[in-house]
C-alpha cells in the first residue's frame, strides 16, 4: 500500500491543464484564467473627485476665502475651461478635476451664496483627488493566469475593458457505477438491489469543483459490460468508476478496463476509508477507480478527485486545505493507515474550532456523512488525542461535498 500523499502525487503527475477557450465575461465566473488580463485603458482616465464638492487651487482654499464659481462638471461632463486664481468649479463624485485645480473642497466645508463659495476649512494639496492611473494604467497586467475568477476579479477585468476572457476548458468527467445490485434513483429496485447514490454524489462534487459530469449507464459485474460502458467515455478528460475496485470474485473493473488497454499505476492506499482505490490510464485518458462504499467514495473524491480536477483546470492541484481545530472528545491512537473521521464542527468559548468525531464511522452510512461538517485527519500511528488537544481537519463545505 502507498501513502495518501504518494497516491495524490502520482495521480497529479501526468495531468496537464486543458486547452484554453474564449468565453464572454458574463460566463467567466468560477472559471480558471488561462492568459494574463492586460488593461486596455487607464483607470481612472484622469484626475477625478473622490467626493461631492468644489475643484479649487489649494493655495486659494484657506479658511475665510471666498471663491467664484465659474461652472460645474457632473460625472461624465468634464469642464472645458481652466480654474484660475480665486475660482472654483462645482464637482460631484467621479467628476474630472478641471485643469488648474489641484484639490477638492468638500461641499459640507463650503458656504454657497449664488456663485460665491465661502471656504470653511483649509484644503491641503491633492485632498480628495484620485489621480489618473491610481488603480491601473493601460498595459498593466491586472490579472495573472492560474486563478479561479471570483466576482471581484470579474469586476476588475471589466474595468480593464475586457468583454471576453481566455479560460481553461472545464473537464468532462465520465462517471461509471458498477455492480449487479446497483440501480439508478427512480428505477424499480428488485430484491437484493440498492440505489446508486455514488453517481449523483460524485456528479455534484464534479460540478462544485468546476467540471462537467456525465453519468454513464450502470455496468453489470462482467468484464464485457464494463468494457462496453467504459468505451463510451473514451473521449472524456477523466473517467471515474465507483465500485468493483477490490479483488473479490465480482470486482472486475480492472478486467473490463483492460479490454481498452488500461495500464494500472497503483491500487490500494494506506487510508481509511477508501483503501481499495485504482489509478491508471487508458491511452491518454486518466482513470480513477473509487470504492463502492459511499463514504469511502466521498472521502477519496475529496482527497484525489478534487485536486485532479483543479490541475486539469490550470490550478496547482494542492491537497485540500487542512486547518487547525481542537478535539471535542478523546480519540484513540491510530493504526498503520491514515484515518479520516467524519465529525461535527463547532466553536468553544474562545472561538476555536472544535471537531467532535461521530461514534460510528461506518463507510456505508450516508446519513452521518450528510451531517458531517469536517474530516478529522489522523496520520498513520498517530498518538491518542485527549479532548481539547489540537488536530487537523478538512472542512467539507469548502470542498463542495
Amino acid at each position: 500500500m502507498i501513502s495518501v500523499e504518494e497516491a495524490r502525487a502520482r495521480i497529479l503527475a501526468p495531468l496537464r491543464p486543458l486547452a484554453a477557450e474564449i468565453v464572454p465575461i458574463t460566463e467567466a465566473w468560477d472559471r480558471v484564467l488561462a492568459a494574463p488580463v492586460v488593461a486596455r485603458l487607464t483607470q481612472p482616465p484622469a484626475d477625478v473627485s473622490a467626493m461631492d464638492g468644489y475643484a479649487v487651487r489649494a493655495a486659494d482654499a484657506v479658511v475665510g476665502a471666498v471663491l467664484r464659481q465659474i461652472g460645474e462638471a457632473p460625472a461624465g461632463h468634464p469642464f472645458a475651461g481652466m480654474v484660475g486664481a480665486g475660482e472654483t468649479v462645482r464637482l460631484f463624485t467621479g467628476s474630472f478635476v478641471p485643469a488648474g485645480a489641484d484639490a477638492v473642497l468638500l461641499q459640507e466645508d463650503a458656504a454657497a451664496d449664488g456663485d460665491r463659495i465661502g471656504v470653511n476649512a483649509a484644503v491641503p494639496l491633492a485632498r480628495h483627488v484620485r489621480p489618473r492611473g491610481q488603480d491601473f494604467a493601460a498595459g498593466d497586467t491586472v490579472l495573472a493566469p492560474g486563478q479561479r475568477l471570483t466576482a471581484r476579479q470579474i469586476g476588475l477585468a471589466a474595468a480593464a475593458n475586457h468583454a471576453w476572457l481566455a479560460v481553461h476548458r472545464r473537464p468532462n468527467v465520465a462517471i461509471l457505477a458498477t455492480g449487479d445490485e446497483i440501480f439508478l434513483p427512480g428505477d424499480p429496485i428488485p430484491a437484493g438491489g440498492i440505489v446508486s447514490s455514488n453517481s449523483h454524489m460524485l456528479a455534484a462534487l464534479v460540478r462544485a469543483a468546476g467540471g462537467l459530469p456525465v453519468i454513464l449507464p450502470v455496468a453489470r459485474d462482467t468484464p464485457e459490460a464494463i468494457a462496453d460502458v467504459a468505451g463510451t467515455a473514451l473521449g472524456a478528460d477523466l473517467l471515474v468508476t465507483t465500485g468493483g475496485a477490490s479483488v473479490g470474485t465480482h470486482d472486475v473493473v480492472q478486467a473490463g478496463l483492460a479490454r481498452h488497454g488500461f495500464a494500472l499505476d497503483f491500487w490500494k492506499i494506506a487510508m481509511r476509508p477508501g483503501k481499495p482505490m485504482i489509478f491508471g490510464r487508458i491511452g491518454a485518458l486518466p482513470v480513477l477507480g473509487l470504492p463502492g462504499n459511499p463514504v469511502s467514495a466521498a472521502v477519496c473524491a475529496v482527497l484525489f478527485l478534487v485536486p485532479a480536477l483543479r490541475r486539469l483546470q490550470g490550478l496547482t492541484g494542492d491537497a485540500p486545505e487542512a486547518v487547525r481545530a481542537v478535539a471535542g472528545a478523546a480519540i484513540r491512537a491510530n493504526d498503520h493507515r491514515a484515518d479520516h473521521l467524519r465529525a461535527a464542527l463547532g466553536r468553544d468559548d474562545s472561538g476555536r474550532l472544535v471537531a467532535t468525531p461521530y461514534q460510528k464511522q461506518d463507510s456505508a452510512m450516508l446519513s452521518l456523512l450528510s451531517q458531517a461538517e469536517c474530516l478529522v485527519l489522523r496520520a498513520p500511528h498517530a498518538a491518542a488525542v485527549r479532548a481539547g488537544e489540537g488536530l487537523q481537519i478538512i472542512v467539507l463545505g469548502s470542498e463542495g461535498i
